[in-house]
């Protein structure tokens, strides 16, 4: 196995609170498909950042996560900056309802931070474009 060691220092804004913080102010802009009001238990956001930690987090299900979520709970509202996360049950049935599109603007945001702090150059590929092997799509689905 090859270990590659980069000596180079990390930017501020590509740190992991950097990066987390940056998904959650885009993640505010994202109306509750549902229109609650405001003072909705949980809110939205809320919903949005704790569906982050579940992957982030690497949690093999969504019950996982329901079952150390009370432990978890001061981290993810440190980390994640959620007021209140919510059980796997609601998690689903609130994400079932999100149009994926509002998703893009946070994922360009990160993609832009990358790109301006040089993350990408090693895997530029062809003509500007990047090669990169991604796989999540089947780790976790509902209908």
């Amino acid at each position: 196995m090859k270990v590659l060691v980069i000596n180079t220092p990390v930017k501020k804004s590509l740190s992991a609170d950097a990066l987390v913080a940056a998904v959650y102010h885009q993640f505010l802009k994202i109306p509750d498909p549902r229109k609650l009001p405001k003072t909705a238990p949980i809110s939205f956001t809320d919903v949005l950042m704790s569906g982050l930690a579940v992957f982030s987090l690497k949690f093999p299900s969504l019950l996982k996560y329901d079952q150390y979520r009370d432990i978890l709970d001061g981290n993810l509202q440190t980390l994640y900056h959620t007021s209140r996360p919510p059980s796997d049950t609601y998690l689903r049935e609130r994400l079932d309802e999100l149009n994926p599109s509002f998703i893009r603007p946070a994922f360009k945001k990160i993609f832009a931070e990358l790109q301006r702090g040089k993350c990408l150059e090693e895997f530029e590929f062809l003509e500007g474009h990047y090669l990169l092997a991604l796989d999540g799509t089947g780790e976790f689905s509902s209908s």
